[in-house]
């Protein structure tokens, strides 16, 4: 049996990870994204199951009291949530996934899956990280002061991650996450299902 490799991904607002993300499972067949349920409402141009599985909050409390995510938070008035079982059925296809979610959900999926590889995705300084979230243009300095604040409490959970990755240069961070998932999937571990033919024939008297 083989199965694919579950990366968690998180990073501070800002540090780039949601760019990353899009720049390095397009080029990569075996990478999927995890669609996270929501009961947020759907916006225009977002396809269910796609974006997000819109449900209503009383499907999502009773998938959650039925221990059906992975990992789940409430943000603001909205609830999100990662179903396990989508992500095992993709794992079993021999493809990994990716989970792009806060330090809160690691734990969460830590807790019940311990063989994911977590990843955490670092701005190269407090003043670059302030500069990037001042840039987008749609935030009032007191918000990007609540942001900053949030980041930094973001940050402080970097010791629980398997990896940092710091995103100064764009195409450098992009190659790193290109070569934790390469390492990742040369584990003996992992590569012991695959090649386990091949190995018992070079093996064999």
């Amino acid at each position: 049996m083989t199965s694919g490799v579950l990366f968690v991904v998180s990073a501070p607002s800002g540090a780039g990870k949601t760019s990353l993300l899009r720049a390095l499972i397009p080029g990569d067949p075996r990478l999927r994204l995890s669609v996270s349920h929501t009961t947020r409402a759907q916006r225009p141009g977002e396809v269910d199951g796609s974006h997000y599985h819109f449900v209503d909050r009383s499907r999502f409390e009773a998938m959650a009291a039925a221990g059906a995510f992975l990992e789940h938070a409430q943000v603001f008035d909205n609830l999100y949530g990662t179903a396990e079982q989508a992500v095992r059925d993709v794992l079993a296809s021999d493809h990994d996934v990716v989970l792009e979610i806060d330090w809160q959900g690691a734990r969460q999926v830590r807790a019940r899956f311990a063989d994911a590889v977590s990843v955490f995705i670092v701005p190269p300084s407090v003043e670059a990280l302030r500069a990037r979230l001042s840039g987008r243009g749609q935030d009032s300095p007191e918000v990007i002061d609540r942001r900053m604040r949030d980041a930094r409490s973001e940050l402080s959970h970097f010791g629980e991650y398997d990896y940092l990755v710091v995103n100064d240069a764009f195409d450098q961070a992009l190659a790193d996450l290109r070569t934790i998932v390469g390492a990742e999937r040369l584990r003996r571990r992992r590569q012991e299902g695959r090649l386990a033919a091949a190995l018992a024939a070079m093996l064999r008297d």
